[in-house]
């Protein structure tokens, strides 16, 4: 196949085969700063596909930005403003202190802290569905998870979580009909996930509770505090980084599992590889494809004259299964050590809630395979239609019924 024939924005190839990892592998070796056309018809973007590439402009914030978006296609001007109050927009210094402003919620000892209590809603979870033989992995089980934990930390009653579910899907569903009809659908779904943070924030102005949107509220960067616009984006990143991400690694997790009987048995031999196997989960399937980057002066990479204002892809996927960090790349191996991978991101925007979602993960398998381990498809997972997350929407699952 002539390297021109890659179309990152075949999404019907997407959804019925996943991530093109052989269209990579390609790019890797002939083209590892490629040209391709733009999804808006506007010039083209660069394809950044091996790992040293990857974290090289990672860690370059100075001549790849992240102010003008981190979404492949270009925001209108008008847009830019409330596009770099997002803290996944903004550049340093800015996005240092923001950032310092939040992470206190993410630390390992605050996650520690959560534990018993993630353990208590992963086994409320799986109690739900044990004893029924078969069930919608995606939703009954992998959803639930994140979607509890970040709700609480966001002070959002249960009761209303579900409202945080479907607007996740309507933000990050961008290519797929079920869940957006429209790019505008997708701003509908901003301005009302927005609504609700803003009707959050004033509960919590004149009563705070121990919650991120109070610690937003109250808290201050440099002693001015954040203004409706930011604190609104903050809710949206947490609605959707706490949530899609872990849902579809948990998901896509557990189909590699099925898919490789040999390493699950591996791994109910040896509980003890679990920690290993969430990291070679992680690098598998990457739930993040891709982030964008903006140069900001011209500059030459692999014989590549990238121009100031051109925009730069930074694709994860690639990066972890690329030959030269990761020996038998294509190979899932539940023992891999070690396992650099960079399904996390790298640098300034290294995912804040890492530590978060790994508990999350674990603790999740940890259940699925004490109680489930005969856990097998029931029919074809529906993967999502996007080039952006690499998420399924729906596995059907069969396993031995627990009677209790």
């Amino acid at each position: 196949m002539p390297l021109d024939d890659v179309n990152l924005f075949d999404l019907a190839r997407v959804q019925e085969r996943g991530f093109p990892h052989d269209w990579f592998k390609r790019l890797r070796a002939e083209a590892p700063v490629y040209r391709h056309p733009a999804p808006d018809g506007a010039g083209y973007f660069w394809v950044i596909s091996r790992y040293a590439d990857v974290v090289r402009l990672s860690k370059d914030p100075g001549l790849y930005s992240s102010a003008r978006g981190t979404n492949l296609w270009e925001h209108a001007q008008e847009d830019l403003p409330a596009v770099q109050s997002m803290m996944v927009n903004m550049d340093p210094p800015q996005h240092v202190k923001y950032r310092r402003l939040v992470s206190a919620g993410f630390t390992p000892r605050m996650v520690s802290r959560l534990e018993p209590h993630i353990r208590e809603l992963a086994r409320q979870i799986v109690d739900r569905i044990a004893g029924k033989g078969e069930c919608d992995f995606v939703r009954e089980v992998a959803a639930e998870l994140p979607l509890q934990v970040i709700a609480e930390l966001m002070g959002v009653p249960c009761d209303e979580r579900q409202r945080i579910f479907d607007w996740s899907n309507r933000l990050i569903g961008f290519d797929d009909p079920e869940f957006q009809s429209s790019l505008n659908d997708g701003k509908a779904a901003a301005t009302e996930l927005w609504i609700y943070a803003q009707k959050m924030a004033t509960e919590r102005k004149t009563a705070p509770r121990e919650d991120l949107v109070s610690s937003m509220v109250h808290g201050a960067v440099d002693g001015e505090h954040l203004s409706e616009l930011e604190i609104n984006n903050f809710v949206l990143l947490l609605a959707v980084a706490g949530n899609e991400t872990t849902r579809n690694l948990i998901s896509g997790g557990m189909l590699t599992l099925m898919e490789n009987p040999g390493q699950r048995d591996r791994l109910l031999a040896d509980r003890g590889l679990l920690p290993l196997a969430v990291e070679e989960m992680l690098r598998w399937v990457t739930p993040v494809n891709h982030f964008r980057r903006t140069v900001t002066r011209d500059h030459e990479l692999h014989g590549q004259l990238l121009r100031q204002g051109d925009r730069v892809s930074l694709w994860y996927p690639s990066a972890n299964r690329d030959e030269e960090v990761f020996p038998d790349a294509d190979q899932f191996d539940v023992g891999r050590e070690p396992n650099d991978h960079l399904a996390f991101g790298m640098g300034e925007h290294f995912c804040l809630g890492a530590n978060l979602a790994r508990l999350e993960i674990q603790i999740m398998f940890e259940e699925l395979l004490e109680r489930l381990p005969d856990l097998r498809l029931a029919g074809t997972p529906i993967r999502l239609r996007s080039n952006f997350i690499n998420g399924i929407k729906q596995m059907p699952v069969r396993y031995t019924p627990e009677h209790g």
